[in-house]
């Protein structure tokens, strides 16, 4: 007991001369999930302060950001899923749930007695908010009377005045996913029926009652968009079958684009991906994959490159055309205008480790760029010709704002705490150094406030989850890496030096980066780029060879684990946020055609398994000597909190320290604001004690 309390004193009295606490640093409310409404003039986005999540709303000529409700509480119920009414006077959202993995029972990491759920509500500025239904994904009829939403595997209809919803119709259960898509005169609503191990687009008439399936066949298909007449429906559909194995997937059975004539069913390929690079189809983060837009055409992101950019296809079919200039950078965030006459979008064009917003007129215009320098911009709407976004640089964290004619204005500057130490955050700077097997690694590296003293400071690596994600020179638009920035910059103002990688299998570097070789349960090659990672810290002359930690969530988790692992030498102590620790429980089983397997399927499933075994921090925990701080909610549904117990058996058989914190009832990315702040504290007061 006298050690904990002088550690705990110890490390309260360093955390004090740091400048800022951990509390101050994650005090910065996160906005996200903005949406303009189709008439112009008014922006909602959801703001998350210090837990509490409420929608904001802005409204022009001015577009002062007004807090639009009143939740008070770090209960863990999330918000998200916002959508205007036609007309421009409400918004429709989701409160409660699991928002990332949709129909899932509902999370309650706050340990409500009176229990939660998941609902969509109806707000009216000025007015309290109206509980319409249970569910999630809603999505507006075009004249503004009624939503059709998911509950569970269902769709069913609630009115927005109020009233009791019901199905939209009766079939077998667990067929239904994703948002719903009305036609454009509100007569008939198009969804994706997800089969399992196929996929087709259905279309229920409301007036004739009728049920039709757009040309379905063993393939999957996805991303239902109504032509501006409502006479047809575009897709985007995936081929099916094939092994399920893990590794890189960089080349495959061409995806295609195909349009439905809704009266018959009839369909038709209008176009299909080249064999080769872009032959496997890979998602933007976007609304939609698949946008109808002005001139008959259709809008799609296409990795034919090796980098995912824009290209347009005539709805008659024909040649695919690339929208953006040449290069090595990728596109997200699409956003389209109601009238489908321009998009605009991040990317990376001209500055990898950031994001920018560019504009594009529709079919077929010249990209122009509309932010720049060393700001990060992303989550772009249209409001009337205006552009609202979110925003955020190296100091200042993420603020919704909008561009009006070449001008931009925060819509809540207020909103951020007066004592956020924006004036006491280091600018990461970009650092490209060499994994151990030669690969070129991005990072972003903070260096402490006396960096230049002469002075050999502790260090640590960062390492993403995704592992489909990159970190960025400065605050991140999504709130976990949100959040893990300010944690590395809290480390640096400790004294720590922090280098956060962005390891091969990441986007933002094209696909040969993100499908690497050998990448995960294929053969753990990102261990290269964290080994990498310590020997370049360590060949810093301000950097104490013997003190380099490693810490980082989900499959950063993982890379957390695998370094402790394989190299105790070369890091000290490492803290495991929810880590994948064996790859063979979450391996996948090829089939044959008759859905049983066959000798090859089996011998393939076989050298998988043993492969992904070999992949795994668990296959090498018999070389395991630095202490680890393990971390998890057991309500995870992304990583199964049995991993961490299987890891924390292995660890006590091998008799390596190991500390733990353990969350009752909360989630992959903790819902809590007092959840982060209770791991990260915990966190930085063992690198103290233990680094």
């Amino acid at each position: 007991m006298r050690r904990t309390i002088l550690a705990a004193f110890a490390f309260a009295c360093s955390a004090h001369a740091a400048g800022f606490t951990l509390e101050q640093v994650l005090s910065a409310p996160f906005p996200s999930e903005m949406a303009a409404a189709p008439t112009g003039g008014k922006i909602a986005w959801v703001l998350n302060e210090r837990g509490a999540r409420n929608i904001w709303i802005a409204t022009a000529p001015d577009y002062k950001g007004v807090r639009a409700t009143s939740y008070k509480e770090d209960d863990g119920q999330d918000i998200g899923q916002l959508h205007w009414t036609p007309d421009g006077k409400s918004v429709i959202y989701t409160r409660g749930g699991d928002l990332e993995f949709l129909g899932r029972s509902d999370p309650n990491p706050a340990t409500l007695t009176a229990g939660v759920e998941q609902d969509i509500w109806l707000l009216t500025p000025g007015e309290p908010p109206q509980r319409l239904a249970q569910g999630h994904s809603p999505a507006i009829s075009p004249k503004g009377d009624r939503i059709a939403f998911l509950r569970g595997d269902h769709i069913l209809l609630a009115p927005l005045a109020g009233g009791d919803a019901a199905p939209l119709y009766r079939a077998r259960a667990g067929v239904t996913s994703l948002q719903p898509e009305w036609s454009p005169d509100g007569s008939k609503l198009a969804f994706v029926s997800d089969r399992s191990d196929h996929g087709f687009i259905a279309v229920y008439d409301f007036a004739a009652k009728s049920l039709t399936y757009l040309d379905p066949t063993v393939d999957r298909d996805q991303d239902p968009v109504w032509s501006p007449d409502g006479k047809q429906v575009a897709f985007i559909r995936q081929r099916s079958g094939g092994r399920n194995l893990p590794g890189p997937r960089r080349t495959g059975e061409p995806w295609s684009i195909h349009v439905a004539t809704v009266a018959d069913g009839v369909g038709r390929q209008i176009w299909s991906a080249d064999p080769g690079y872009g032959s496997v189809f890979h998602a933007i983060v976007s609304e939609k994959q698949l946008y109808w837009v002005a001139g008959d055409r259709l809008l799609f992101p296409w990795e034919k490159t090796g980098y995912v950019q824009l290209y347009a296809v005539a709805a008659e079919g024909g040649a695919a055309k690339a929208l953006n200039t040449p290069g090595s950078y990728e596109v997200e965030h699409v956003a389209v205008s109601e009238d489908g006459s321009e998009a605009v979008y991040s990317s990376n064009e001209n500055d990898i480790d950031r994001r920018h917003l560019w504009r594009i007129s529709l079919p077929g215009g010249k990209p122009q760029q509309l932010t720049r320098g060393d700001a990060i911009e992303w989550t772009p709407v249209f409001s009337g010709k205006d552009i609202g976004f979110l925003h955020a640089d190296a100091k200042r964290p993420a603020r919704a704002a909008i561009e009006m004619g070449g001008t931009v204005k925060d819509l809540a500057p207020d909103s951020i705490p007066a004592d956020f130490p924006v004036n006491a955050l280091v600018a990461p700077q970009q650092v490209i150094y060499q994994a151990a097997d030669g690969m070129a690694i991005h990072g972003q590296l903070f260096l402490p406030p006396n960096s230049g003293s002469g002075e050999k400071h502790q260090a640590v690596v960062f390492m993403h989850g995704g592992s489909r994600r990159q970190m960025l020179l400065g605050w991140h638009y999504m709130d976990y890496y949100n959040n893990a920035y300010a944690m590395n910059q809290y480390l640096a103002s400790l004294g720590y030096v922090v280098l956060s990688i962005n390891y091969r299998s990441g986007i933002g570097y094209g696909m040969e980066f993100r499908e690497a070789i050998n990448y995960g349960m294929a053969g753990a090659s990102e261990f290269n780029d964290v080994e990498g990672a310590g020997l370049y810290l360590r060949s810093r002359t301000d950097v104490d060879p013997q003190h380099i930690g490693l810490w980082g969530g989900s499959y950063g988790g993982y890379l957390t684990a695998l370094g402790l692992a394989r190299s105790s030498n070369l890091f000290a102590a490492g803290v495991d946020f929810h880590g994948v620790h064996d790859w063979t429980a979450r391996g996948g089983r090829p089939l044959g055609a008759s859905g049983t397997p066959t000798p090859e399927a089996e011998a393939a499933q076989e050298e998988a398994a043993r492969m992904a075994y070999d992949s795994s921090p668990i296959a090498d925990v018999r070389t395991w000597r630095s202490p680890v701080l393990l971390i998890h909610g057991d309500d995870d549904r992304n990583v199964n909190f049995g991993q961490t117990v299987e890891l924390a058996a292995a660890l006590r058989r091998q008799n390596v320290y190991f500390e733990q914190l353990i969350i009752p009832d909360e989630i992959h990315g903790f819902l809590r604001h007092a959840s982060w702040l209770r791991a990260y504290t915990a966190a930085a007061d063992f690198f103290h004690r233990k680094l």
